[in-house]
């Protein structure tokens, strides 16, 4: 006898990570991570490699099993439950696409192992292609498709089985930009009229602040910050996540009494209770202005224009101040009146900053 297939769609379920140990050896992949993600939520993981952000997705799926903690998926303590067994979707980098089967066939798969009948498999598997926009494209072997369309065809074939969490192991990065950015907005695109609770792993930080509802920061194991994407930005919780997400000016400076003194220029501190002594500012390229009229005789921030580069409706001015260059990041109709070789002076907003400590090693991109 064979299944029929659901028409309904499946509202998104609660997942709980809960003091999740993972460790290879000497190596400690996750220290007591916890996580929950709300129903029909994405969440992105980002991190460094080897910050232990694709170790629980793994653990999640049950490829893996934890050394300590608990998987809890809809109230349920899947643990000790095979990844067959966890009613999971997964999309790795790799499209992992049957090069014997058409696209519709390949986005069947799943049901014909779970005893789907041949129609309402087919079906299902042309509702899917639809949903990621390769109706037309049913009939094609992977040969036949761009990587883009087999990614899709990769991500039909995780939802017609209609699980109950989505998994995206960096999905994307095999990808060009141009096509890297139109298929993450599809992602989105699907995951929300889907409803589908979706952990999104990634290294790259315009992804994961582009399409995700909250961003988790890792590094060495645990999560450094979790929150909405604008606020993992503009409020970053540590210097880790303030030098991993978006660019950052490191300005050394001196903190006295609950601000921090650079070039000039008093800033208020985020760690108000900051000790007195030598730091370095965190400052973003948005907080920087220039300008190239009035006293531009030498001071701490007069310097000379080195590069612009063009962003589209943004550019980036990079100024060399003689002991220090300093990004700045500006409208590029205001970028234009300073070119290269242009003598300007900076001025640094006056925004909270967090600061790190000379002994503090720098964050590797």
């Amino acid at each position: 006898m064979t299944a029929s297939v659901e028409t309904t769609p499946r509202a998104g379920v609660e997942i709980r990570l809960e003091n999740l140990q993972r460790r290879y050896g000497a190596v400690t992949a996750l220290n007591d991570l916890s996580l929950t993600l709300a129903a029909g939520e994405l969440v992105a993981l980002l991190g460094p490699s080897g910050c232990g952000k694709t170790t629980a997705l793994r653990l999640l799926a049950g490829l893996e099993e934890a050394d300590g903690g608990r998987v809890v998926i809809g109230g349920q303590d899947v643990t000790g439950l095979p990844a067959n067994k966890r009613d999971v979707g997964m999309v790795f980098q790799s499209y992992s696409l049957f090069p014997h089967m058409v696209a519709w066939e390949n986005v069947a798969f799943g049901l014909q192992m779970r005893k789907v009948g041949p129609a309402d498999r087919k079906k299902r598997a042309i509702e899917m292609l639809d949903l990621v926009g390769l109706a037309g494209f049913a009939d094609r072997y992977a040969v036949q498709l761009s990587g883009g369309q087999q990614q899709r065809v990769a991500l039909a074939r995780a939802l017609a089985i209609r699980p109950k969490v989505l998994l995206l192991d960096e999905p994307l990065s095999a990808l060009d930009a141009k096509v890297r950015s139109r298929l993450r907005d599809e992602i989105r695109r699907v995951q929300l009229e889907v409803g589908i609770t979706t952990l999104f792993v990634t290294h790259d930080q315009e992804e994961a602040l582009a399409i995700a509802d909250r961003v988790g920061v890792m590094n060495a194991g645990h999560i450094e910050q979790l929150g909405p994407p604008t606020l993992v930005y503009t409020r970053p919780a540590t210097p880790f996540v303030a030098e991993f997400v978006g660019l950052t000016n490191r300005l050394p400076g001196t903190v006295k009494r609950g601000v921090v003194e650079v070039r000039g220029t008093e800033l208020p501190l985020v760690q108000a209770d900051a000790a007195d002594g030598p730091a370095i500012a965190l400052v973003r390229p948005e907080a920087v202005s220039i300008a190239s009229d009035g006293d531009l005789a030498a001071g701490p921030l007069v310097g000379t224009v080195i590069a612009v580069a063009f962003l589209g409706a943004t550019s980036r001015v990079t100024v060399d101040l003689g002991d220090i260059t300093v990004l700045a990041q500006m409208p590029t109709s205001a970028a234009a009146a300073s070119p290269a070789g242009t003598r300007v002076r900076l001025t640094l907003r006056t925004d909270p900053v967090l600061i790190a400590r000379e002994e503090t090693a720098a964050v590797e991109h």
